[in-house]
């Protein structure tokens, strides 16, 4: 029985990375495809009146699915850190593993939630395009400014998982 106490053990370490990882990746690309849905919702109703506002409404809609790209980097980070992506034989002790899950968790929470909020605000700058094409500078800043948030949580993951020692 302690064997098997034992393994368990030894596989929780890089259990608990993997999970971190996959909410990292998971949290974050489920809030781009969110906003992304948001803002292409607003974009198809503008195109139905004046085609020509694709390309502009292409800049607004790509937005959202930069916090996509953020926990997806994390979780990369996080399984190269741990040997799991690039074959390092490293050994992950459970509170380690469990450091580096909770340090994914920032870009989880903050990309998922500034994702669906920016995908809010670029619909709304869409519509704003829709009747004043050339605001389109003013437009891209109002929705920029949700990404800030993506952005912090972002460094603070990568700050935490660049101090775990393992």
């Amino acid at each position: 029985m302690e064997s098997i106490a034992a393994a368990m053990a030894k596989e929780l370490g890089p259990a608990l990375v993997v999970l971190g990882a996959a909410l990292a990746a998971g949290f974050a690309g489920i809030g781009s495809a969110w906003g992304i849905g948001i803002a292409n919702e607003a974009a198809a109703g503008i195109m139905t009146e004046d085609p020509g506002k694709f390309a502009k409404s292409l800049i607004l809609l790509a937005l959202p699915g930069t916090q996509g790209i953020y926990g997806f980097l994390v979780a990369i980070y996080a399984l190269m850190k741990v040997g799991i992506i690039g074959g390092a034989d490293v050994t992950v002790t459970v509170w380690q593993g469990l450091a580096i899950g909770c340090a994914c968790l920032p870009i989880a929470i903050t990309g998922f939630y500034s994702a669906v909020w920016q995908g809010r605000s670029s619909a709304a700058s869409i519509l704003m395009i829709s009747k004043r094409p050339d605001q389109l500078g003013k437009a891209t800043i109002l929705p920029a400014m949700c990404e800030t948030y993506a952005v912090l949580g972002l460094l603070i993951s990568l700050l935490m998982l660049t101090g775990i020692k393992v």
